[in-house]
């Protein structure tokens, strides 16, 4: 696998243990192009970065040094862990995201995202549950990597977690047991639970697991999927 080094001087310097790295965080760049991205995550001024970015063509950029904190995450939790750029590697994909025209992402990026993923997952022993969304970690803020994302290919490839096909009748019918669904996603990981920002929540775990129908609201699918998630996940 060819990663090609493309200095960012948007990091933390002091170096941190392997250890300490847990996650995999998967955004896209929510901007025009390739050149455009790099620009922005390697502009002193713009004080973000990422570890990697893919760009369409599949050439992988190794921007900040993995041994360092790059600025990719934000305000962030997942399960017991908050601001999460110091426990993760953030990888980016080019795409110009939903406010520029979101596109599908190619299949060589995707592949070559699974190997880079592999890789690290293997080098620092990250655990399926903790390779996530931007949409995951702050699903208040973020909508990244977005519906077109194929989190279930990925997981057939062994790289995150993605529940089995569940066949149900009336499974969009609205469901009544609102409170059971946020109790699974926090066993699950989720954190921002807060119930007026629960539509937002809502929508961003459908992004994810139930890429079809994405209405914000607690049917009896959304609903089993969280189950089953909870149940597998911990």
């Amino acid at each position: 696998m060819e990663i090609t080094k493309y200095y960012s001087p948007n990091y933390a310097e002091k170096v941190r243990s392997g250890k300490s790295i847990t996650m995999i965080i998967i955004h896209y760049t929510g901007m025009q192009s390739e050149r455009e991205s790099l620009k922005r995550l390697t502009s002193v001024s713009s004080k973000v970065s990422a570890h990697y970015l893919i760009g369409r063509s599949g050439k992988i950029f190794n921007l900040v040094d993995v041994k360092y904190v790059a600025w990719h995450a934000g305000k962030s939790m997942w399960k017991k862990n908050k601001n999460l750029n110091k426990n993760s590697i953030g990888i980016e994909l080019v795409n110009k995201g939903h406010k520029f025209g979101y596109q599908k992402f190619t299949k060589i990026q995707i592949k070559n995202l699974i190997s880079l993923c592999k890789k690290l997952k293997k080098k620092y022993k990250i655990k399926n549950n903790f390779i996530l969304a931007h949409s995951d970690i702050a699903p208040i803020r973020k909508i990244d990597p977005g519906e077109k994302f194929p989190w279930q290919y990925l997981s057939i490839n062994g790289i995150g977690n993605y529940p089995k096909k569940i066949d149900i009748k009336n499974k969009y019918k609205k469901t009544q047991n609102n409170g059971l669904f946020f109790k699974n996603l926090y066993k699950i990981g989720y954190r921002y639970l807060n119930s007026k920002y629960k539509t937002k929540i809502i929508k961003n775990f459908q992004r994810k697991y139930r890429q079809k129908k994405i209405n914000g609201i607690i049917d009896f699918e959304t609903l089993k999927l969280s189950q089953i998630l909870s149940k597998s996940l911990n």
